[in-house]
């Protein structure tokens, strides 16, 4: 492994071209200097050309100056992530469900917008990819339509997202025939997520697999485009049927016994969130309830 203290001796060394200057900079002898780069060299073979004037860098010189130069950005950066104090700079990491998702991820670049020093990093995943990278460390926030039982996991209360029963604009649905009339457009939550909302508002109902199919889709952002079209109705979450982009073609059905699901926030309950990942939370949550 590369001494850090040795190549930082040499990347001041190349940006002054003077091992007197170096030495005064880092607070070093010559001699130490010297003894630095003495051993880079017997690890890396010759890295400069010690002329009367000035130091020219060998090609082994350059590339090691280089990999000086990606060492110092990635301790920056590093810094950057770990200093709570910085609030308004910095990584957001996020990963969640896809319908609460298509809600969240224009406001973090909303955020971004005002707050330039902000990198956001938001992925689209089912629960259980949730859990298992805030697990990992791959993200600080997830979210997830269930609260884990898992001791490494806090999980707090985040919002709420019912289930709708969204069919095309000119439909209308009375009774369970009408729904057999429509037929049903699938998706990969679509029969769970029918079975417990037609299950709670059309007693004694022969289940979803008796309706006729009529497509099946597993991006969150088209599931209603068939719907759009009247080819048939869908179950879906309220955030991704607000996403939608063409909201004038499809009409939510009022139904007597709503279906809620809460959605969980959930982080590493082994340190407390960053101040920044706290920043961002809070403003979710204040557009989000608005």
């Amino acid at each position: 492994m590369m001494n850090f203290q040795w190549l930082r001796t040499f990347t001041i060394l190349a940006e002054l071209g003077s091992f007197t200057r170096a030495a005064e900079r880092l607070g070093l002898t010559q001699a130490a200097v010297s003894q630095h780069i003495g051993h880079l060299e017997d690890q890396l073979g010759p890295l400069l050309l010690r002329r009367p004037r000035n130091l020219e860098l060998t090609p082994a010189g350059v590339a090691l100056l280089q990999y000086g130069k990606e060492v110092e950005q990635a301790d920056q950066r590093l810094k950057v992530r770990l200093a709570d104090n910085e609030v308004e700079n910095g990584e957001i990491s996020l990963i969640s469900p896809g319908s609460v998702g298509l809600s969240l991820y224009p406001l973090l670049l909303e955020l971004q917008e005002a707050n330039p020093g902000f990198a956001v990093r938001h992925r689209f995943a089912p629960d259980r990819e949730v859990l298992d990278a805030v697990l990992q460390n791959l993200y600080e926030l997830g979210l997830a339509s269930f609260k884990p039982d898992d001791p490494r996991l806090t999980a707090t209360p985040f919002s709420e997202e019912p289930l709708e029963l969204v069919v095309p604009a000119n439909e209308e649905v009375r009774d369970w025939s009408d729904l057999e009339r429509l037929g049903f457009i699938d998706h990969p939550d679509g029969q769970a997520m029918a079975g417990r909302l037609l299950g709670k508002n059309f007693p004694r109902n022969p289940g979803i697999r008796s309706l006729p199919s009529k497509g099946f889709s597993n991006q969150i952002g088209l599931i209603l485009e068939p719907v759009a079209r009247g080819l048939g109705f869908t179950i879906i979450p309220q955030y991704a049927r607000q996403a939608f982009v063409r909201p004038d073609d499809i009409r939510v059905v009022e139904l007597e016994n709503p279906v809620v699901d809460t959605l969980w926030l959930i982080h590493r309950s082994e340190w407390p969130l960053s101040a920044r990942a706290q920043y961002v939370v809070d403003y979710l949550k204040a557009r989000v309830s608005s």
